[in-house]
């Protein structure tokens, strides 16, 4: 997964950025992310999310299999959100593409786009990838390295958070237009070429008249001893989006999960809508397991992962949209 610590000529090649630049937008984070005074509570009105409504689409998630494009799993999970989406969503777009990647396989790639509170013109887009890695490429055990990751976590976490938000989208209709998007494609390839994949083709093709004014993603946020420090990515491109959802956390009394220090770059779906004009911020906890062991191995499970953790992602996303967004 493209999830490791991007080097820095990665970082030149997708952002052409400097470091003396990311020091100073980064510095400038740490005192200028959450202000002291928010106020405490949640918006009124705001509907309550349910930890436990994430986690049992997880275990669904994983009991499909590997949803690598192209097997059974793949097919059997687009067909089950797609009908969650459409008994939830004002309106849904199925958008089927291919891709051949470096080794000359051809892959057939789904991404899904619900829309909510389509009456609105101001919008944002919150989104997951729903894929899951081929292959467990961080196992200790070489034999164990070409089992396909579960992906409870990595892939199911933030598609679980998505679909437990749909249902809560309809019941109340939010003060901001939200399109709740799952990606495919962003775990498969060894290299970034084939990574990405399914964030690229919307920053690609979203038109204007669509076009979100922010986005947010949700990667690995299911961890039970869960912490989500800012994304240095994120702070420099996306440091409004970042604030918003940070002060979130702390009206909520989450300051403890969400620190306000800054970790490092990490080159994930967030890059290709940022690269496309689309801020973006990425929360994710990529310290998953002692030491990370839990990453791209046959480990992560869903005993890996805490309702309770959903649950306090879920409320926080609520809490952005619901606050105005």
């Amino acid at each position: 997964m493209c999830r490791d610590q991007i080097t820095p000529a990665a970082q030149d090649r997708f952002l052409s950025v400097t470091r003396s630049t990311v020091f100073v937008v980064v510095t400038s984070l740490l005192s200028s992310c959450v202000v002291e005074s928010e106020p405490v509570g949640p918006t009124p009105g705001s509907p309550a999310f349910g930890g436990a409504v994430a986690m049992g689409h997880v275990q669904t998630q994983v009991d499909f299999g590997p949803r690598i494009p192209g097997t059974e799993g793949h097919e059997a999970q687009l067909s089950w959100m797609l009908k969650l989406m459409r008994e939830h969503a004002a309106a849904v777009v199925v958008d089927t593409f291919t891709h051949v990647t470096t080794n000359g396989d051809t892959l057939g790639l789904t991404n899904l786009l619900g829309r909510f509170a389509p009456e609105h013109s101001r919008r944002i887009v919150i989104l997951a990838h729903w894929d899951t890695r081929p292959i467990s490429d961080q196992a200790s055990d070489s034999a164990d390295q070409v089992i396909p990751v579960p992906g409870a976590n990595d892939g199911g976490s933030g598609t679980a958070i998505l679909l437990a938000l749909a249902p809560l989208l309809a019941a109340e209709p939010p003060p901001v237009g939200v399109d709740i998007l799952l990606v495919d494609g962003e775990d498969y390839g060894h290299g970034i070429e084939d990574m990405l994949l399914g964030s690229r083709r919307y920053a690609t093709t979203v038109s204007e008249e669509d076009r979100p004014v922010y986005g947010l993603l949700l990667d690995m946020v299911g961890d039970a001893e869960p912490s989500f420090p800012v994304e240095q990515i994120s702070a420099q491109f996306a440091n409004p989006i970042v604030q918003k959802v940070w002060r979130a956390a702390e009206r909520l009394g989450y300051r403890d999960y969400f620190p306000t220090s800054v970790g490092p770059p990490i080159t994930d779906d967030h890059v290709p809508l940022i690269q496309n004009g689309i801020p973006t911020a990425n929360v994710i906890d990529f310290t998953y397991g002692p030491n990370n062991s839990y990453w791209h191995t046959p480990e992560d499970t869903p005993d890996k992962v805490s309702a309770g953790t959903l649950g306090i992602v879920g409320q926080v996303v609520v809490e952005l949209i619901y606050s105005g967004g």
